[in-house]
């Protein structure tokens, strides 16, 4: 069966659409292929934690410290029936270090014990406090916040950008677990692998002839991108290439998961498959593309990865400490599925070639209500890693960045949540900036990271005007 021009153009949307209309076409997920070397033998990974998880009940103050962490926190999360109160006991098991500000010892919730493993390795790193100026509580609009890395509303994802600034149209250096590019990846420049499972995946033909003519298909498909790719308009030849890409890619990339069960599914499907919920399945979807990369599969060089785990906007029946509470269970889930990843990158020999970083795209109010909490503002960010500094061995910030907010009721907001700050505040917050700004020079090598961020104008007490991309957790 012939593939027209016009079919061509169609088929390969997604290619033309990025380069023509921009970012928001890229939303598609047509395959391309992945190709990725500036990063050098390293990998990215971002964990979206999607609905706003609560800070407050994720890092809790045990003690007061020098100052009066824990008698706030005492006073706005309430024990008994549908409290939300972590009592020091509770927190026992999970001291992770002490507040920098006021020397407060804090601790992850108890559901935490997977990230609570990872710190006693070394190998988490705690940044409190991080947000942005102005903060919104619309979930859409702080996450594209978030996402973007601007209050200002770049377009493109704050990874996109610097993708877009490495690698060319015909490259696929990422791969989202997802059914779209996900708003940290979005670029025109560059192209996504987007998919839930390796094992369904493949190009995306079409069901005429019940696919007896596929072998004619790819050959009038591939004649098509070799002649675009021959063309002198730029256009043209971006298509013809990614065309080329998106074909050889989609051949490569189910393979990985056979491989990786044939290899290592023995080992750890057991261990991904006791942790038994959907982000473990994913971060597994990760470890086979690495494990393919190790391996040298063709086109299969992947090196930035996302993954979404929901279900944190939890208005009512939070729950505490009780492990039957929706906080313990979502934080059971991530704490366990990162651990058993980590671990299976650490069998790999790629441990320390690894960065994970987990955000959400706001906190909760510091307040209760009647059983969970109402949207809020700065939140605690988690980074793992071979190579972060964290836990025990976290050198002079002992494992803990940036301040924890001022929970104090007269501090809060009238909306009851903790205020943004710069300047010279003992309560100074991380703006989210600094975090992505510090990966992005330590870890993906990028000189001058303000090519990527912009600073902001305006009061440098209130806004981020004076960009610190050496938080020192790499």
């Amino acid at each position: 069966m012939a593939i027209t021009r016009r079919q061509f153009i169609k088929r390969t949307g997604a290619v033309a659409a990025g380069t023509l209309l921009g970012p928001s076409l890229f939303s598609n997920p047509l395959l391309r292929k992945a190709l990725a070397d500036t990063i050098g033998d390293r990998y990215f990974i971002v964990v979206y934690l999607d609905g706003g998880n609560d800070g407050l009940n994720t890092v809790t103050p045990a003690t007061n410290g020098g100052g009066t962490l824990r008698d706030a926190y005492d006073a706005a999360r309430l024990t008994g029936g549908g409290g939300l109160n972590l009592s020091p006991g509770d927190l026992a098991s999970t001291h992770i270090g002490t507040d920098p500000n006021t020397g407060a010892q804090i601790a992850l919730h108890p559901g935490l014990i997977g990230l609570k493993n990872l710190w006693d390795l070394g190998k988490l790193a705690v940044v409190q406090g991080c947000g942005y100026p102005d903060y919104s509580l619309s979930h859409d609009q702080s996450r594209s916040i978030w996402q973007t890395a601007n209050p200002l509303g770049l377009t493109g994802g704050w990874v996109g950008r610097y993708l877009a600034a490495n690698y060319g149209g015909s490259e696929i250096p990422a791969v989202n677990i997802a059914d779209s590019v996900v708003g940290e990846f979005k670029t025109a420049a560059t192209s996504i692998i987007t998919l839930d499972r390796l094992e369904d995946f493949g190009f995306p033909y079409d069901e005429f002839d019940g696919g007896s003519d596929d072998g004619f298909k790819r050959t009038a498909f591939l004649a098509l991108c070799n002649a675009a790719s021959g063309n002198a308009q730029s256009v043209v030849k971006y298509i013809g290439d990614s065309g080329n890409a998106t074909l050889l890619g989609s051949e490569s990339y189910p393979g990985l998961h056979s491989l990786y069960e044939n290899d290592r599914g023995t080992i750890w499907d057991p261990q991904y498959d006791a942790v038994g919920r959907s982000l473990a399945n994913d971060l597994r979807e990760v470890a086979k593309v690495i494990y393919g990369v190790t391996q040298g599969v063709p086109n299969v060089n992947a090196r930035f990865f996302q993954v979404r785990n929901g279900g944190y906007d939890t208005h009512s029946d939070q729950g505490a400490a009780q492990t039957d509470g929706q906080h313990y269970g979502l934080h059971r889930e991530l704490g366990d599925s990162l651990n058993v990843f980590y671990q299976d990158c650490a069998d790999m020999g790629v441990a320390n070639k690894v960065c994970i970083v987990v955000w959400s795209e706001f906190s909760r109010r510091i307040q209760q209500n009647d059983s969970g909490t109402d949207h809020g503002s700065q939140a605690p960010v988690f980074v793992i890693g071979g190579a972060v500094r964290g836990g025990p061995s976290g050198g002079s910030h002992g494992g803990v960045y940036g301040n924890h907010p001022n929970i104090d009721d007269t501090a809060l907001d009238d909306e009851g949540n903790t205020v943004y700050k710069q300047g010279a505040d003992p309560f100074r917050s991380t703006d989210l900036r600094d975090v992505y700004g510090t990966i992005l020079k330590h870890w993906l090598g990028m000189t001058d990271p303000g090519d990527v961020l912009t600073a902001d104008g305006g009061d440098p007490d209130f806004y981020w005007t004076s960009p610190n991309f050496d938080l020192g957790f790499l």
